[in-house]
């Protein structure tokens, strides 16, 4: 899978407890790109969870980047931790339309984790082994 640095939430974040992404992605003032195609976002696990019974991830957006009055655009759901294993892909496939200025991922992981990492960010597009 191919990650742009720039585009990139979290790389091989810890997940012990509920936090945001590392990474805060801002997509400018000037943002009317007009029509596209939808945007790739991938996010997956690259360490198997421990002690946690589940996570959800949602996509959060705000027109200041301290996040002050964010908004839920997307929402995974809870995973369960029986899902949680390396390799794990979840979250909507693309991102969500309708954005303000700044991006950013809260991981609410419920349960004690000990461990627990994902990769996530916008991609150049989705693999698929077919």
């Amino acid at each position: 899978m191919i990650f742009d640095y720039t585009f990139l939430f979290s790389d091989a974040q810890e997940l012990t407890a509920t936090v945001v992404s590392e990474n805060v992605i801002d997509l400018g003032v000037n943002r009317d790109i007009g029509k596209g195609v939808p945007v790739p976002l991938r996010v997956q696990v690259v360490e198997d969870f421990a002690g946690a019974t589940g996570l959800t991830v949602e996509v959060e957006t705000s027109e200041t980047e301290d996040f002050a009055s964010s908004e839920t655009i997307s929402t995974s759901g809870v995973i369960p931790a029986a899902d949680l294993v390396a390799g794990y892909v979840f979250m909507p496939q693309y991102m969500p339309w309708r954005t303000n200025r700044y991006l950013r991922l809260n991981y609410t992981v419920a349960g004690t984790g000990t461990a627990g990492a994902v990769t996530a960010g916008v991609v150049a597009g989705h693999q698929a082994s077919y």
